[in-house]
């Protein structure tokens, strides 16, 4: 039935982006036509939260060891905000070209994608 999940990341700078993710982060693309790159993703996983406002959505970027992230993502010019223990995790958010941020967190939750690999 389902087969994917396709995220959406729009941006003042998508090339910008699009070279974070190809070049930074190291993700493999196809081209889908004009340099209009699709990237491959790791495994996701999707939670729904309640809220007592209008609905929205949120893009996380999951890794085993934040501090070791960020110092990777540091060392090749990232810009990444102060990490915070929010209880569930710990969470900090990067800069992507053209100013917009994504969040990043370890999990101290049980995660769906550690479940998946076990089977």
């Amino acid at each position: 039935m389902i087969s994917g999940i396709h995220a959406l990341i729009y941006s003042r700078d998508p090339d910008g982006v699009r070279s974070f993710f190809r070049d930074v982060l190291g993700h493999t693309s196809v081209d889908a036509g004009e340099g209009w790159l699709i990237f491959a993703l790791p495994p996701a996983e999707l939670a729904v939260h309640p809220t007592d406002g209008p609905g929205h959505h949120e893009l996380y970027l999951m890794c085993d060891d934040v501090e070791g992230t960020i110092r990777t993502l540091s060392s090749k010019g990232v810009e990444c905000g102060p990490i915070t223990d929010e209880g569930w995790g710990l969470s900090t958010s990067i800069k992507l070209p053209g100013g917009d941020q994504i969040g990043l967190y370890e999990p101290r939750h049980p995660t769906a994608i550690a479940g998946a690999r076990a089977e």
